[in-house]
């Protein structure tokens, strides 16, 4: 899904084809609707990424109103899936309710959280995880780069050689200790694959790959004795394996989007958490002025690490997803 703006109007296309145009009116502040597509969820999804580039094109705003004239089954359906809310008798679209939409960025939004059952993994107790993803997870358009993010679940066949010289780098092995022959590498990747605790994924800035990021339950993990780990606290380590994609531009792009694509895979996941190695200060900054609390150092029994934590109300009311906020600086 493609948005355009020309002098007055913003068209909203898919796989070339119009689908919606709203007009900005009085300042940026008041959108109208001038045409829809007759199926809801076609509009639903018109009116969020048309709403999302605006927010991202005037990061300003707080709110927008929303005249869809005559369209009160689309009204209706706005307001009932949370997409809007009603000011006094207007439409009122606020971007954290947007940006927390499924359907834009999840490959799979249709499925539901996985009811909760709770099990036993090595003496702990925690919901049972729904079954893993495979292949594309998550997309989005970033409009500074110009360019789509996209994070793809890590296999075997076809990362395996990305992630055996990403952790051959000097720079990542200063921190993971990883570094190894392939059989290492394809032996820890295998694991973290049946790990059902555990999510690699690959990021992508187009077709070039730029990242390996692992995503664990905080409940099932190393981190849980150490602090009072909620049922759906999810935490994530990382290795930016590509020099090019290194810098200020790209961490605001693909730090954001991660913990985006962390807070819509399960609504109920309401903190993130990480445990850099507290020496690692560049990444300790990066953190700080993307959301993420200090909370504490402690010892793990292989290095001496920081807790830090981003809260889902912080990420979503403060526009976390945007670089303004963010202001990054460049990323080990």
């Amino acid at each position: 899904m493609t948005v355009v703006q020309d002098e007055r109007d913003l068209h909203v296309i898919a796989n070339d084809v119009p689908l919606m145009r709203l007009r900005v009116e009085e300042q940026s502040k008041y959108l109208k609707m001038l045409a829809a597509p007759d199926d809801p969820q076609l509009a639903l999804r018109a009116v969020s990424g048309a709403v999302e580039a605006i927010f991202g094109w005037r990061p300003g705003l707080d709110r927008l109103a929303l005249d869809v004239e005559d369209r009160e089954k689309l009204a209706s359906e706005l307001l009932n899936h949370g997409l809007a809310v009603m000011t006094g008798d207007n439409l009122t679209l606020l971007p954290e309710l947007v940006m927390q939409r499924r359907d834009n960025w999840l490959v799979d939004a249709a499925r539901s959280p996985l009811p909760q059952l709770y099990v036993m993994t090595d003496g702990k107790r925690h919901p049972r995880r729904a079954p893993k993803p495979s292949g594309l997870v998550y997309a989005r358009f970033i409009p500074w780069l110009a360019e789509t993010i996209t994070f793809r679940v890590a296999s075997l066949d076809g990362h395996l050689d990305l992630l055996h010289r990403w952790m051959n780098d000097p720079r990542v092995d200063a921190f993971w200790n990883e570094a190894g022959d392939l059989e290492k590498h394809r032996a820890y990747l295998s694991k973290i694959l049946v790990d059902p605790h555990m999510l690699p994924l690959i990021g992508y800035f187009g077709n070039a790959p730029f990242g390996y990021f692992e995503l664990y339950w905080a409940k099932e993990n190393r981190i849980a004795p150490f602090y009072d780990a909620d049922d759906y606290d999810r935490g994530w380590h990382v290795v930016v394996g590509e020099d090019a994609y290194r810098g200020r531009r790209y961490i605001s792009a693909w730090l954001p989007s991660l913990m985006h694509y962390m807070f819509l895979d399960d609504c109920r996941t309401q903190r993130i958490v990480g445990e850099p190695a507290a020496a690692h200060l560049q990444q300790l900054r990066n953190l700080e002025v993307s959301g993420f609390a200090k909370i504490k150092n402690f010892d793990f029994p292989h290095k001496r690490a920081t807790l830090v934590m981003l809260l889902r109300e912080r990420f979503f009311g403060d526009r976390l997803w945007l670089p303004v906020a963010t202001g990054s600086t460049a990323a080990a």
